[in-house]
């Protein structure tokens, strides 16, 4: 028997799917209240290119990945239709003869096994146990930003309440500076400078407010070619912030210690950056 989805009539055996975040809402058959209806239950939605998404949803963001979004997190797979290459199993071969079924069937699942691999959007989260509460947690995000102050997140259950939340934090990679260049001294031979800081100490500026503190931030340097240096290597700091209207907060922020240059340039926002299909 298949739980009912979103929309089905349902009951105490005919339950609706828990997997999608999905109840039996009786309030439209007063005062039996025996037959239902399922809906889902009041929990964070997604977004993701512009578009929101019900907590529970499934879509289908493009040709290639199916999503599903749960309590805030979205989880993808790849579509894949493997289609075999022309002649493969074909009536007859090149010597006449008709080609072994069993050979016909390796082939197609040799291909099947080695057209793609797939990665989680998601990674596998860390888990630990704490205040009796089995604490999971994602890996960050990359820095939306590739200049000047951004945010990465995690889904992690590491609350009061053990629920799955997006935790945040800032990031800042470099300057956005047109002539960042000429912080940057290129060692004799090399064409790229992984990281560099700033001579002076400066204030962050974070939704119009400025840090209480000055500081002199490692940053990621540049390349001369094609290839982009990120940080491989930070730990997490506190920056309090203070506002002209007498307001103030405080943010973690994640504090760049190294940082590696790579070839395979990849938008900070897009959430299937680690997905590849092989050929």
């Amino acid at each position: 028997m298949c739980a009912k989805q979103v929309g089905e009539i349902c009951n105490e055996v005919d339950v609706c799917d828990p997997h999608k975040v999905l109840y039996c809402d009786y309030s439209a058959d007063r005062p039996r209240f025996k037959v239902g209806v399922c809906a889902y239950m009041m929990g964070v939605g997604c977004e993701m290119n512009g578009v929101f998404y019900q907590n529970g949803q499934n879509f289908q963001p493009n040709s290639m990945y199916k999503c599903t979004c749960i309590s805030g997190a979205i989880g993808c797979v790849p579509v894949f239709m493997p289609k075999a290459p022309a002649g493969l199993c074909s009536p007859l071969a090149k010597d006449g003869k008709k080609p072994s079924l069993n050979h016909c069937g390796q082939s197609m699942k040799n291909q099947q096994d080695t057209g793609y691999r797939e990665m989680p959007a998601y990674r596998n989260p860390v888990i630990i146990s704490k205040r009796n509460c089995l604490v999971q947690m994602t890996k960050w995000s990359p820095c939306s930003k590739t200049c000047g102050m951004g945010i990465s997140i995690r889904i992690t259950n590491d609350n009061s309440k053990c629920e799955m939340r997006k935790d945040r934090r800032l990031c800042f990679i470099r300057p956005c500076e047109k002539d960042i260049m000429k912080h940057i001294k290129f060692q004799k031979g090399r064409i790229c400078q992984p990281t560099f800081r700033k001579p002076k100490n400066e204030q962050f500026t974070f939704s119009g407010c400025n840090s209480t503190r000055s500081y002199k931030p490692l940053y990621c340097g540049v390349c001369q070619d094609q290839r982009c240096c990120v940080p491989n290597k930070s730990e997490m700091t506190t920056i309090q912030f203070n506002c002209t209207d007498g307001g103030s907060f405080k943010w973690k922020m994640a504090w760049t210690k190294s940082c590696s240059c790579y070839k395979n340039c990849v938008n900070p926002e897009d959430l299937f950056s680690e997905l590849r299909l092989l050929k």
